[in-house]
């Protein structure tokens, strides 16, 4: 999962300017550093610019407002320091111009007033802004440390599999939103749920942290596939409310080449198998968990064939329901079978890349998805394996 947080560029690019200046050669060094690291440039060149346009024989009446300009500007990408500095810049040399051109004192003065007025007022501005930047800043801290607390970034390899996941959420100022995915060993095999609250952003935050800690206990405690999904079933009929529900596919690997499957609701998973990708639909469908009470039925176990090299895609349906600019869907299988790699890191990376593409730079729904790759056995691996045990 990738989020990179894009608050106060201006002011990023000169504390990382300042970092790689702190071990300067003396004193003075750093100082005039970090007065170079804090200099609105873009701010001082309009100034420079209206001097010269004056210099080449402008009025100075005429051109002396424009530089009220420059601390306005300041105040966007500066902090209050730089604003007074450019403002005071301004003031001198707007006081030149107008001496130097004659201009009534009367005039003169209300022209210095405003110009003033101006750069008291960007340098509130750019104080606002500053604390504004901070608490942005203290809020993105907490939600992706609510993120990884509870989206746990997957390692490389769990148990037999290769892993990879990528993670989007709509709310991208919250960077964590209503999709939820887990893969645990337990004693039972392998076990994983993909799934998608309704709704999305902060309010669904609740309820994926109740689905992901009900199926890390259960994953644990029950034998039996179906009843992981019964457990969370129960926990959600009892905290959530009448129209709130949750989309789901919880998979286990129980034994070598058995993947079980149980679908609720959810988007069907695509399996990969050689150059061939195919939907896994659900032999009897179920519904979304929190929803059995109202229909009735209860979800199936489908068990699938996993070999060596199968993959399996797992997602929610901000992937397949990102349209384009003429109002089309992603088309995901085709996607996958255009990157499919050994790598599963490098397949969604690539297959990210294109949703991205699609769309048109941003999504508009949280997007989760989870490739699982069974590798092939390394030649002699299991003799190796067994020499060492007998030496044990």
């Amino acid at each position: 999962m990738s989020h990179a947080p894009r608050q106060g560029r201006d002011h990023w690019r000169i504390r990382r300017y300042r970092r790689r200046t702190e071990h300067a050669a003396s004193p003075r060094t750093r100082a005039l550093a970090h007065l170079a690291a804090g200099t609105p440039a873009l701010s001082l060149l309009i100034i420079c610019v209206i001097v010269l346009v004056d210099l080449a024989g402008g009025t100075g009446k005429v051109w002396l407002p424009l530089l009220a300009t420059a601390p306005a500007l300041a105040a966007a990408t500066s902090g209050p320091r730089g604003v007074l500095g450019v403002g005071f810049f301004a003031a001198l040399l707007g006081a030149a111009i107008g001496v130097r051109h004659g201009v009534p004192a009367s005039a003169l003065t209300v022209v210095l007033a405003a110009l003033v007025a101006v750069a008291l007022a960007g340098t509130l501005a750019s104080a606002l802004r500053a604390r504004r930047e901070r608490v942005l800043a203290a809020v993105r801290s907490v939600a992706e440390t609510a993120q990884h607390a509870l989206l746990a970034p997957l390692p490389g390899t769990v148990g037999p599999f290769q892993v990879a996941v990528h993670y989007s959420a709509a709310a991208a100022e919250a960077r964590i939103g209503g999709d939820l995915y887990a893969l645990i060993p337990t004693p039972h095999g392998v076990r994983l749920i993909v799934g998608d609250v309704r709704g999305k952003g902060l309010p669904a935050v609740g309820t994926a942290a109740l689905v992901l800690g009900v199926f890390r206990e259960a994953a644990h405690d029950e034998p039996d596939l179906l009843d992981v999904v019964c457990r969370i079933e129960r926990s959600l009929a009892r905290n959530l409310g009448a129209d709130d529900f949750v989309t789901a596919v919880v998979a286990g690997y129980p034994e070598p080449g058995r993947l079980e499957v149980v679908n609720c609701g959810h988007a069907p998973p695509l399996l990969v198998r050689g150059c061939d990708v195919t939907a896994v639909d659900p032999v009897r469908p179920a519904p979304p968990l929190g929803l059995r009470a109202l229909s009735g039925e209860t979800p199936s176990l489908q068990v699938l064939a996993f070999d060596e090299g199968d993959q399996l895609l797992l997602y929610t349906d901000g992937v397949t329901e990102a349209r384009d600019e003429d109002r089309e869907f992603y088309p995901l299988a085709e996607g996958l079978a255009r990157h499919l790699c050994d790598e599963p890191a490098r397949t969604l990376a690539a297959l990210h890349e294109e949703l991205l593409t699609h769309v048109g730079g941003r999504l508009h729904d949280d997007a989760a998805l989870l490739l699982l790759r069974k590798p092939a056995a390394v030649p002699g691996a299991a003799d190796a394996r067994s020499v060492r045990s007998a030496a044990r």
